[in-house]
């Protein structure tokens, strides 16, 4: 097995439950790690984090664990990752990688139109969005966000999102027909999160035709 198929393996469904199912502390920190590289690297952002924190949730209820040891674990890899994140965007390189191959212009678009609208609040409510939750403590960093304010947010999002994910499928996945049709449950979950992202890039779009009339 190579390492992308490897990589792929683990980040999916299956891949997850049967790495729980043989150590549920390896699993969580592994959790953990893609949380935080999804979060914490601004090149990351295709990873599937709400789907791997529900799947993970419905193992743990189904198991019977507590699952306030990882819902901490992982919780506190968000809020790192986002730091991460910050913390680069605000060094020297920040402007650097922002205009870089690395990062598509159209995604930052997105973000900065979601601090448009929302303010530091943003940092929270991108935590729900696939790819402004990258994007989005990048953002703050490059326009200096002060870091006081950063953290509150930081916090605050990390802990709604991991919580309302994981929880979701630890008291969901007790559901016969979810437990059965648990990758579906996670395509319907990315789909749904991915909307806000499609009403952006409408928004954004229908922006750009006007300014160009």
């Amino acid at each position: 097995m190579s390492i992308t198929e490897m990589f792929a393996w683990l980040t999916s469904e299956q891949g997850l439950m049967a790495l729980l199912a043989q150590n549920w502390v390896l699993g969580t920190c592994i959790i953990a790690a893609i949380v935080f590289i999804e979060t914490g690297l601004v090149v990351m952002p295709f990873l599937p984090g709400d789907s791997l924190l529900f799947a993970a949730g419905a193992f743990l209820g189904l198991a019977g664990i507590d699952p306030l040891v990882s819902l901490a674990a992982i919780t506190a890899a968000a809020i790192a990752g986002d730091a991460l994140n910050y913390a680069i965007a605000s060094s020297r390189w920040g402007q650097k990688l922002a205009h870089s191959r690395w990062v598509k212009r159209e995604q930052l678009e997105r973000a900065r139109a979601y601090f448009a609208r929302y303010g530091a609040m943003t940092i929270t409510v991108a935590r729900f969005v696939p790819i402004v939750r990258t994007l989005a403590p990048f953002v703050a960093g490059l326009s200096q966000m002060p870091r006081r304010t950063f953290f509150i947010y930081n916090v605050v999002g990390a802990i709604a999102w991991c919580g309302s994910m994981l929880l979701a499928g630890y008291w969901l996945g007790s559901i016969a027909w979810v437990r059965a049709n648990l990758h579906w449950v996670s395509v319907i979950i990315i789909g749904l999160s991915l909307i806000p992202v499609a009403l952006q890039w409408l928004q954004i779009r229908r922006a750009r035709r006007v300014s160009q009339a």
